[in-house]
């Protein structure tokens, strides 16, 4: 894999005008996310942009429902030839199983990947908003082997989180993050965040990092930068 494909970008955009914009500002990239504002808003068509371009697709919906209803939603989603896709480990074991025999029917499934916790929530939301008596990292390790267990490829996950996942997960389980943030940058709403080099020593494969890039006066340098700083962390892994 190269170091490009390990970096996803948020093509988090109101338009598919913008989302064109951003595609045409960032040539390099080579891997991108496409989740609920701008589906909502143009549909497949940026789907089939991405796949004229040569681009690999992450399509976060993060779809949360009934068993039949998730089955049928990815099974749909396999028609646009996504890479990554995402589903709520809360649907439950019973909808995660329809999920994997529903894109088993693609001659090309897409990994699922399970969500486990929003990285915008952290322990204090959990335990009193949510009323989950586990503590943050428990429950995070929890929805990822009932992920596992359902046969769901990997999970999205704090880098926070990553390394236990790794270790207990094991190393083919596929671990994407987001949160994750360069030390020049700033954190936003993200609450457990990770630098790109401490996420990947941690264990994590894919780092999604949105508005360190493109919200930069300088995406393609912000690109190239974030770039630069894995490429190293490899190198010494090397």
């Amino acid at each position: 894999m190269s170091i490009a494909d390990k970096i996803i970008v948020p093509l988090d955009v109101p338009t598919e005008e913008a989302a064109i914009s951003l595609l045409d500002r960032l040539p390099d990239v080579t891997f991108w996310k496409v989740g609920l504002q701008l589906f909502v808003a143009t549909g497949p068509t940026i789907l089939k942009e991405l796949k004229k371009r040569e681009k690999k697709i992450f399509l976060d919906l993060k779809f949360h429902d009934i068993p039949n209803t998730v089955a049928g939603a990815c099974g749909s989603a396999c028609e646009y030839g996504v890479d990554l896709m995402t589903l709520h480990a809360t649907a439950g074991k019973t909808a995660l199983k329809a999920a994997t025999e529903a894109i088993s029917k693609s001659p090309s499934p897409p990994q699922l990947l399970a969500i486990t916790l929003l990285t915008s929530l952290n322990s204090r939301d959990l335990a009193f908003d949510l009323k989950i008596p586990l503590e943050l990292p428990e429950y995070a390790l929890q929805m990822a082997l009932l992920a596992r267990d359902s046969g769901i490829n990997g999970a999205v996950c704090s880098p926070q989180e990553v390394a236990q996942l790794r270790q207990v997960c094991g190393k083919d389980f596929v671990l994407v993050c987001p949160g994750v943030r360069p030390a020049w940058s700033q954190r936003g709403d993200q609450s457990r965040v990770m630098t790109p080099k401490e996420a990947l020593k941690a264990g994590a494969d894919y780092l999604v990092i949105g508005r360190p890039i493109t919200m930069a006066d300088d995406p393609v340098m912000a690109w190239n930068r974030i770039i630069d700083e894995v490429r190293s962390h490899n190198d010494k892994m090397g």
